[in-house]
């Protein structure tokens, strides 16, 4: 005779038997669904910068973008066969493969129809301050180096623009800054006030004067060697004794032998650095100009974001400037999303529930990873926005009431 059951013994043996039909579900859709889930999310919001219904070769290559940039965030790599893992379309990887290398080869892929209306509206969503745009270059691919433009937006840099020439080491001549600095403004929209922070790898004035003749801020970094004329006299920062702590400001001085100016030259030795920092800037106070080129900084966070605690940049195993250029495309509009996601995070107070209650130790970079592979585990639909603090209504549930 069986032994009668107690009370709510049936329905917590019920709740047993739906708990693990449902995380069959839930791994079955993780391993046949997530990359199709993901796929689809960012295809839409890419094809929202497009006037209709994308078509021909515009829709191939635009879902070919989606899948780039939706395999870079799922396998947080940028070589073709990681990401071709991430992107099922119904074809064998090898053949995915070839979809993406005929992409990145393809001529007609340009920086102006696939990144430069994102980045548009990136800068829209960011003008209720000065936009602080940082350039600095960086090894990337094999053998290329990359020289980047960035906006500085809550501790991450986000790209604007770059630049990828053959190289191992070394420094971008002041003609390649001048460039890409001439790219970047067409983005800006008119009438918004821009600091313009650079690391100056050069002794020339061009850079100067196409920054001023824009009207933006500046504060650039100089050599400790470079001339400065005041009343006549020539001198140079190394003549300046400057001690660990100090910050010697030597307003209206010409800038090198050209004697461009007057401007505002600064001698900063931060306590704690082996040397000091020698900056030129048209700003009037010392402690403002070395405020801003503080935040200068935060252009690192990117390469190393894109490197070795991210895509993996360095290792998409590119070795042709033009193409890694074209793959960055990809790369960047990944990184753009996963620091929205990150924001978004904060914002909503998904922190909390994927991270720590407490305190975040996460950048915003690392929380939208974790936050998209929680939305993916739990079948949340996922945000896709390339501009920062926008909410989207209708994608994500709302919060449990307990947090």
């Amino acid at each position: 005779m069986p032994k009668p059951q107690k009370a709510g013994s049936r329905s917590r043996q019920q709740h047993k038997k739906e708990t693990k039909r449902l995380k069959r579900r839930r791994q079955k859709r993780k391993y046949s669904g997530d990359n199709v889930h993901r796929y689809k999310a960012v295809r839409d919001a890419l094809k929202q910068f497009y006037p209709g219904e994308p078509k021909g070769n515009l829709a191939r290559h635009l879902n070919t973008l989606a899948w780039l940039v939706s395999g870079i965030a799922g396998s947080k790599r940028s070589n073709y066969p990681e990401i071709a893992k991430k992107s099922p379309d119904g074809n064998k990887p090898p053949s995915r493969e070839k979809r993406f290398s005929r992409w990145v080869n393809n001529k007609r892929v340009d920086f102006e129809t696939w990144f430069t209306p994102y980045a548009e509206v990136l800068l829209l969503s960011l003008v209720h301050g000065p936009l602080v745009l940082a350039i600095d270059g960086s090894e990337a691919g094999r053998g290329c180096l990359a020289l980047m433009v960035s906006v500085i937006y809550k501790g991450r840099s986000l790209p604007l623009g770059w630049i990828v020439v053959k190289g191992s080491k070394g420094h971008f001549p002041e003609e390649a800054h001048v460039s890409l600095v001439e790219q970047v403004a067409e983005l800006v929209p008119e009438g918004t006030d821009v600091i313009f922070l650079g690391d100056g790898e050069f002794d020339g004035i061009t850079l100067q004067e196409t920054v001023d003749d824009k009207g933006w801020k500046y504060v650039c970094r100089t050599a400790r060697n470079t001339v400065l004329t005041d009343d006549g006299d020539d001198f140079s920062f190394q003549d300046l004794g400057i001690e660990p702590g100090e910050i010697i400001s030597i307003p209206d001085v010409d800038f090198t032998r050209e004697e461009y100016g007057p401007v505002h030259t600064i001698a900063w030795w931060v306590k704690g650095n082996k040397s000091p920092i020698f900056l030129v800037t048209n700003m009037e106070l010392a402690e403002e100009a070395c405020y801003w080129y503080k935040k200068r900084f935060r252009i690192e966070t990117f390469f190393s974001d894109q490197k070795s605690r991210g895509f993996h940049l360095h290792k998409s195993h590119l070795d042709k400037p033009e193409r890694l250029a074209t793959l960055m495309i990809a790369a960047c509009l990944a990184y753009i999303w996963m620091v929205y996601l990150g924001d978004f995070a904060k914002r909503t107070g998904w922190n909390k529930i994927i991270h720590r209650t407490d305190r975040c130790d996460l950048s915003l970079f690392q929380l939208g990873l974790s936050l998209l592979e929680h939305f993916l585990n739990e079948g949340i639909a996922i945000p896709v926005s390339f501009q920062m603090g926008t909410n989207i209504e209708g994608v994500v549930q709302p919060l449990p009431d307990e947090f």
